[in-house]
C-alpha cells in the first residue's frame, strides 16, 4: 500500500529527477551556442584589427562637429596626434571658450575611443565609423559625458 508520504516522496524525487535533466539540456544548448557567439566575437575582433591595419594612425588630424547643449551649439574640434605609438589630443571649442586644451588621455581600443580631459570632467567616448572598404574613416559617432550630462556628438574630418 502506498502512503500520501511515499507519494509526495516519489513525487519529490521525480521533481529532481526532471530538474536534473533540464540542467543538463540548458548545459548543452550553452555548449551549442557558445561555439558560434565566440567565433563571430573573433570575427569582429579580426574585421576591427582590417580596418585598422589599412590605415594605421586613423584618428591623426582634426575631427569635428556641432555640440549641442540645450539651444546653443557650442562647436567641438578634437586635434588629435600621433607620437611613439600614442595618440594625443587637444580640443577647440568657440563656444566653452576653449582653444587647445590637452586631453589627459586618448585611448583608441579596436573601433571603441575614449577622451577624458580632468579639468572639464569630459568623459568623450566613442566609435570609429569607416568605408564599406574598412580603409577611410568617415566619422565618429560620440557621446560628450560632462557630470552627469550626456549629449551625442558626430564628428568629421575638418578640411
Amino acid at each position: 500500500m502506498v502512503t500520501p508520504d511515499l507519494l509526495v516522496i516519489n513525487l519529490h524525487r521525480d521533481s529532481l529527477r526532471l530538474n536534473i535533466q533540464l540542467m543538463k539540456t540548458a548545459i548543452n544548448i550553452t555548449r551549442l551556442l557558445s561555439f558560434p557567439l565566440i567565433c563571430f566575437a573573433l570575427s569582429l575582433q579580426s574585421a576591427a584589427a582590417l580596418g585598422q591595419e589599412s590605415n594605421n594612425t586613423p584618428l591623426v588630424g582634426s575631427w569635428g562637429g556641432p555640440l549641442v547643449i540645450g539651444e546653443d551649439d557650442l562647436g567641438l574640434i578634437f586635434n588629435f596626434t600621433m607620437a611613439e605609438g600614442e595618440y594625443a589630443a587637444s580640443i577647440i571649442s568657440d563656444g566653452l571658450g576653449i582653444y587647445g586644451m590637452p586631453a589627459d588621455r586618448v585611448r583608441l581600443n579596436g573601433l571603441m575611443l575614449t577622451v577624458v580631459i580632468r579639468r572639464l570632467d569630459v568623459e568623450f567616448t566613442g566609435t570609429l565609423r569607416f568605408d564599406d572598404a574598412g580603409e577611410k574613416l568617415l566619422r565618429i559617432d560620440a557621446n560628450w559625458f560632462q557630470g552627469s550630462e550626456m549629449v551625442p556628438v558626430v564628428l568629421k574630418a575638418v578640411e
